[in-house]
């Protein structure tokens, strides 16, 4: 298994972290970023088509939450299932920058920071 390590090339579109996800660790899957199978997410599809490397980059980065690619069905699911917060993480990588996002994220050895019960 890959060892958790901080690489702002492994912070996916929408704010999760797959240096910290089991399935990138263990090679079951290439990260965010190189995942070309991935043509169902819409968030990949609209960070590609413009250019972003995260949300966060994003004209609508304020109300993230009213972005229907971000906020889309697959994605609540995604988020309910693993109890992740990526409209949490893509303010923090507004605020902070993909460096040093990644680097929390691999410190505390995460794919997302949790939502609040």
């Amino acid at each position: 298994m890959k060892e958790i390590v901080a690489d702002k090339a492994l912070v996916a579109y929408c704010g999760l972290y797959c240096g910290a996800c089991r399935k990138y660790r263990v090679g079951k899957c290439p990260g965010c970023h190189e995942n070309e199978k991935a043509s169902w997410c819409k968030v990949r599809s609209c960070c590609v088509e413009n250019g972003h490397t995260s949300c966060a980059d994003c004209h609508q980065y304020d109300d993230i939450m009213e972005c229907k690619g971000f906020n889309n069905f697959i994605s609540r699911i995604f988020s309910l299932v693993f109890n992740s917060n990526r409209e949490s993480c893509i303010k923090r990588i507004g605020e902070a920058g993909l460096e040093t996002f990644a680097s929390e994220m691999a410190q505390k050895g995460m794919m997302s920071h949790k939502r609040k019960p």
